[in-house]
Formats: structure tokens, sequence, C-alpha cells
């Protein structure tokens, strides 16, 4: 029978210097990926791990679960072979190559940019041996662990109990036979049959009257368990875990789960942790899912690439709606390995993940028109949709359009439903723009399922505002804003589904902003998931059944006369605020929330308490006489001044020519070159401001790191309020910078 056996030590090196003793998992950019710059370092690392002895008249083999970007495997100095992409798991037969003592596996490991998926995007690539390494022995007969990184069995249930068992085993003998056993959730042999065994079998059991597997409800989970059997003797067992259920996506009506009309609402997931990177524990996943489901979401976007193997069990388990996806992401890389490498890691993804009843959704691209639209970028999201569907029509396939993608696309007609990142209300525009581009698009297309993939606002719990305002990075703006966004997706219940960006905030190396370095702020839970942000418990209000009444604004503590109005979140019909322990009033609650206004505050401490029923929440205000400047962030007055700098230059031309004069820099300049140069940089950064976008302004390192290459002028993308009079103006300003 097979053994595994988890592998937790080695010694890493960077390419050329000494070798360290390390723990396994392993990143190493688990500080510089995560302390802003950009910088985080990017390269050659060498993995050596000790491998046990080999058990005679057995075969090994190496099982690396996560390895970024590309890894080069060697067995006591013999290549075995080169994997490419960062997320799926991968095995090497070890077997030949095994000494009787003191074996070596040597992994090399790169994260540098190449032809391999994600090189580009907004979020920290780390690199290293990040998720588990275990050797593997089994007898010669055995289930292919060479099938694509899976367990080389693969179940096909339909909700009328007809259930398929595709198998390959390999080393069978005239003899060996392949027997199947389908147990229920309680163990019990609800179905059995076998067959002769040969490079592949496929098997059908009848089981009658299935339990369905029914999301948040009822995840009921079979488990199918598959035997190599010589004479009276099992060589070979194998268990995967599957359960029955129908599902479908109406244009009209949105998602439904055997048979009933089920909204999908939840949140997207990276997968790193504060000084940990993407080197996370079990306990680590379980505490993020916990959390989720604390919230009440039903459905997890896990963004942007192929997720441990464990969280999808856990979902399986949970009842999460999941939608999965491969890294090919913001920037089309042409050519031909560049084209094989997305096939590749869809391959992986949907073989790996076949048997997860929580998988829903094959997701085959986020943002890729982030760069121009071209035949060769159209030709390979063809075959990724292809690709997925022949490998698994049982599944849907679907798309994360960036929000500059035409409704008229013919993207949006590549996979089977469809959804937009879109973010008026914070990089752009106001957040009720959301629901008029919904409505629209949903009025030019009604045969499209419409979806949003991506939606949701900066948020540094350590600033506040009682008069919040897009871009000023407060609590308060970011409630405001997703207040607005729950209110939207009630009233458009044919929104298949639709996911926070971010549950969690997330390193993103190359961003700056909102006074921290290093990370995307736009979780609903800190980094280190220690604080729920109050737009959390306003998700929970709405999403999560169980009674609940939270105060908002905890942390926005000294309160000046005109920062009284007090907020809270429930889902209770009324709330009574005590203050200092009488009754000030009693309100009804309107979509969730109820609002005090005005709430009497002594000077100094204060207690407020929210009463429904037997439930209840306080907190401590603190009453002082004028506003606490702590909670205003500097850089916005920075920002804003650098505006004001560009509004007081003189220009009294008015056209809208985008000249290009020779030896001076202009708007068809590339990122690269114009931010290399410190007065252009200025320049864009005030125009910017000027424009509004106080957000583009401050991510303009992120921006280069994802769009170098691109001009300035083809961020219009995320900038198409702007007239074209206004690119002229910071044309002409660009075009006074000299060249060299």
């Amino acid at each position: 029978m097979r053994t595994k056996q988890l592998l937790t030590h080695g010694e890493f090196a960077k390419l050329g210097e000494a070798f360290s003793p390390i723990a396994l998992p392993h990143t190493w950019n688990n500080l510089d990926g995560q302390d802003g710059g950009g910088n985080y370092w990017r390269g050659i690392g060498i993995y050596n791990i000790p491998l046990p002895a080999p058990t005679a008249g057995k075969m090994q083999y190496i099982e690396l679960c996560g390895a970024n970007h590309v890894a080069t495997v060697y067995c006591n100095g013999t290549e075995l072979g080169t994997h490419k992409g960062g997320f799926s798991t991968f095995r090497y037969e070890l077997t030949r190559w095994m000494k009787v003592e003191g074996n070596v596996l040597t992994v090399v490991v790169s994260n540098a940019k190449s032809d391999i998926y994600p090189q580009v995007a907004d979020f920290t690539f780390f690199g290293g041996i990040y998720r588990d390494v275990n050797f593997i022995e089994v007898e010669p007969c055995h289930f292919d662990l060479l099938k694509d990184g899976t367990q080389a069995v693969f179940v096909t249930p339909h909700v009328s109990g007809k259930t398929r068992i595709d198998l390959f085993p390999v080393g069978a003998q005239e003899d060996t036979i392949v027997l199947v056993e389908l147990k229920d959730a309680e163990g019990q042999v609800v179905g059995t049959a076998g067959t002769k065994a040969a490079s592949h079998v496929d098997i059908l059991i009848d089981v009658k009257t299935p339990h369905l597997w029914n999301g948040m409800e009822d995840p009921y989970c079979y488990t199918a368990v598959a035997k190599l059997v010589q004479g009276d003797k099992a060589v070979d067992e194998v268990e995967v875990t599957y359960g029955y259920r129908s599902f479908s996506v109406d244009a009209r009506t949105g998602f439904w789960l055997n048979g009933k009309n089920v909204p999908l609402r939840g949140v997207s997931r990276h997968q790193d942790r504060l000084d940990k990177g993407w080197a996370i524990s079990r306990e680590d996943h379980e505490e993020d899912l916990a959390l989720i489901k604390e919230l009440g979401a039903n459905t997890i976007r896990l963004a942007h690439y192929q997720h441990d193997q464990y969280f999808y069990d856990l979902c399986d388990h949970s009842g999460f709606a999941l939608w999965a996806e491969i890294p090919f992401i913001s920037k089309f890389i042409p050519g031909e390995d560049a084209r094989e490498n997305t096939l590749s890691q869809m391959k992986e993804l949907v073989a790996q993940n076949y048997n997860h009843p929580s998988i829903f959704f094959w997701g085959i691209s986020n943002e890729i028109l982030v760069g121009a639209d071209t035949e060769p970028l159209r030709t390979n999201l063809r075959q990724l949709a292809q690709l997925a569907k022949s490998m698994d029509p049982s599944r849907m396939t679907t798309i994360a359009q960036v929000n500059s993608t035409p409704m008229d696309s013919e993207h949006n007609y590549m996979t089977d439903v469809v959804s937009y990142n879109h973010y008026f209300g914070w990089y752009r525009g106001e957040v009720g723009q959301n629901a008029t581009w919904l409505d629209q698009f949903h009025e030019m297309h009604p045969e499209i399922a419409l979806g949003l993939s991506e939606y949701g606002a900066e948020n540094i719990p350590t600033l506040h505002s009682a008069q919040p305002m897009n871009h000023d990075y407060t609590e308060e703006y970011a409630n405001f804003y997703h207040h607005e966004m729950l209110k939207i997706f009630e009233e458009r219940p044919w929104l298949w589904s639709t996911h926070v960006w971010n549950c969690f905030d997330f390193a993103a190396d190359a961003r700056d902003e909102g006074g921290v370095k290093g990370r995307n702020n736009k979780g609903l839970i800190t980094y280190d998931r220690k604080m729920k942000k109050d737009a959390f418990y306003l998700y929970k209000a709405y999403w999560n059944p169980e009674p609940m009444v939270y105060i908002a604004g905890r942390r926005f503590a000294d309160r000046a006369p005109e920062e009284r109005n007090v907020t809270v979140y429930t889902n209770c019909e009324t709330v009574t605020l005590l203050v200092n322990g009488a009754e000030y009033e009693t309100r009804p609650a309107e979509h969730h929330a109820v609002v005090f206004e005005n709430v009497p505050l002594e000077l100094g401490k204060n207690t407020l308490t929210a009463v429904c029923g037997e439930l209840e929440d306080s907190i401590l205000l603190n009453g002082v006489e004028v506003h606490n400047e702590s909670y205003t962030l500097p850089d916005i007055a920075v920002a804003m001044a650098v505006g004001n700098w560009f509004d007081d230059i003189k220009d009294d031309d008015d056209s809208d020519a985008i000249d290009q004069p020779e030896g001076f820099f202009s708007v068809e300049d590339s990122l690269n070159d114009l931010m290399a140069n410190p007065e252009c940089h200025k320049i864009m950064k005030g125009w910017l401001v000027q424009q509004g976008s106080l957000s583009m302004a401050s991510t303009l390192e992120a921006m280069r790191d994802m769009m170098g290459t691109y001009t300035f002028h083809s961020m219009s993308m995320y900038l198409d309020t702007v007239p074209q009079k206004g690119w002229a103006q910071v044309n002409r300003m660009l075009n006074k910078v000299k060249k060299g």
C-alpha cells in the first residue's frame, strides 16, 4: 500500500549565496514582499531536502504542492524535470536514482520574470516552495501518480445517482482488478463495482436516491474508495470526495442549485498572510474559512490562481460555491511558450480539482484586456474555454473582465457566464454608477448572465471622518461604499454572483496607499486577520441570519461636536441606543443599519450600548472639542497640494491636439520612461489629482509595474470621463520637459 511522508526541513540559498537551514513550506519573500517599494527579490533559490531511505521493492515519488514560478527538480544530482506554473501540484518518480541512504532532493525555484503566468499583476509573487512537499512510496502497481498531479481517480456524479468513475492504473498485471466502493457521509457502502485493470478503465455505479450536496444548507459529501487488487491483496488504495448536485445560471434569475434559486454573494480571497507570504499553515486556511463563514458569504472567488487542495477540501465540507481560476492575468504575453503555459495551467487546474463538489466555475482569465485586444489573445482565450469544457462539461466557464471591456466585446461571448471588475466610487466616478452600468449591460444583453467579480474601496482602520469622501481612505467611506453596493445587489437579483475585493488585505509590494506601504487595503479583515473592519459587520448583517447588532465607528473614538452621529449594523427590526446607561432613542433598521444623529456625548469618556432584544454591543467614545487630526491622512493634503500646483500653471491653449515634439516628452511615452523623470512624474501625479483620481495618483508605481511598457495616454481606459482636452493639457505640460 502507498505511504506519504511530509517533508518539513531542508536548507535554502539564493543563487550564489551560502545555504541556511529552513522549515518547509518556505518563501524568501515573506518580509520584502510586503514592505513596499515594488523591489522584492525575484530570482533563483535553491533547496536541498533530505529524503528518507527507500523501501525495497517499492517505487518512490516526490510531490510538490506549490513552488513558484518555475521549479527544476534533481534527485542525487540527476535532473528529473522542470515544472512551469507556481500553483499546482506536480510529481516526479525517484525510484531509479535513489540510494540506500543519504538521498537529497534539490529543487531550483525561480520567481523571476519570464513567459510563465503570472508576470504582471497587482499582488506580490512570493517565490519558494511554499506548500507541502511529500515523499510517496507505492507498490509497482498503483494509480498513476504522474497523471497531471491528480489521484488518477475521477468521479462524475449525476443527481439521478448514476455515477461514472474513470481510473488510471499503472503496472497492472494480468490478474489485477480495479475495485470501487462508494460510501455516504456516514461511511456506509452505497455501491460497489469492479473490473479488470487496464491503463484506463471506467466503472458505472448506480446510487439509489443520492443525498444531494446542497451548498451552505447541507454540504453532503460522498467518498469513492478505489483499490487495485492482486490475488487477495490490495496493493494500492485512493480515496476521493465528491457530491451529487445540479446547478444552472439564468440571465434573468441568477444562480440555481438543485432547483432552488440561490443568489451567490461572497468574497474573493488571496492566500498570503502577514510575515508569512504564501507559506501558510492548515490552521491559517481553517481560520480564513471560518471568518468567511461567519461573514455569511456563500461563494468564494479563489483569485487569481489555483489554491491549496486543503482549502478546496474545507469548502467541500462547508458548502461554499467556488470560482477557481488560472493566473492568466493583466498582460497578455505573446508567443507559443506563454500560450502553452496557459493551457498547461488550465489542464492542471481542472484535472486536480475535478472531484470537488464545491467548484462550479472555471475562470479563464482576469483583466486580460488591460493590454491590447489582439487576435492571438482572443485565440488563447477561446482555447482555454474549449479546454475547460472538453475536460469537464459538467461545470461552467467564466471570465473577469477589466472595467473598460466594451459591453459589445467578443470577449463577453467566450464563456458560459461573464463577470466584470468595477470600481465606480473608488478608482473613478461615483458608487451609484455601478447600478447604471449594470442596468445598461443587462438591457443590452438580456441573454448574458452577468456578475460582479470585483468591487471595493481602500479601508485604513486608523483613518476616520464624519464627512467621508472618495479617496480619503477612511473606514467611514468604505462603510458608505459597501452599503450602497449591497443596496444595488438587493435590487438586482439577476446578478448571478458578486464577489467583494477582497475578504482580507493582501500584499501588493508596489503599492503605497493610505499611509500603508506594500499592501492592498480593500479587505474586510486586516492582513494579520486580527481586526474585522466595520464593513465586515455590515455584510454579516445582510448575509448571516444569526441575530446580531454591532456599533460601527469604535475606532473613531474621539468625537468633536459635529462628529457625533452613530451607526449601528443589525439584522434586527429595531435598535435602542443607551448613552451612559440612559436610553437615548429607539429606531427602526433600514437596509440593516440604524443611524442615531447628534448623540449627546459628555466631554471625556462615554459608554454607548446598542440593544436589540437580548443582544447588545457596547463601545467607548470620547467627547472632545475639536477634530482629532490623526484621523486624517497627511498624504491627502500633500497630494492635493500637488494638484494645486498643477492648477496654478497658466495654460491658455484650449486645443485637443496631442503633439509629440522631437526630444521632449508626451503622453505617448511609456510609463517607464515618464516616471524615470522626476519632473514628468510630478506632472502626472498632479494632473491625476486634478482629475479627481487620487487613488491612481498614489498607485502610479503599481500601475507602472503592471503597465510600464504602455503609454500614459493608454491609462484613458481607467479615466474614460476625462475629455481629450484634458489629455491635451497634461501633454502640453510634458512637452516642456526635455529628454536626456
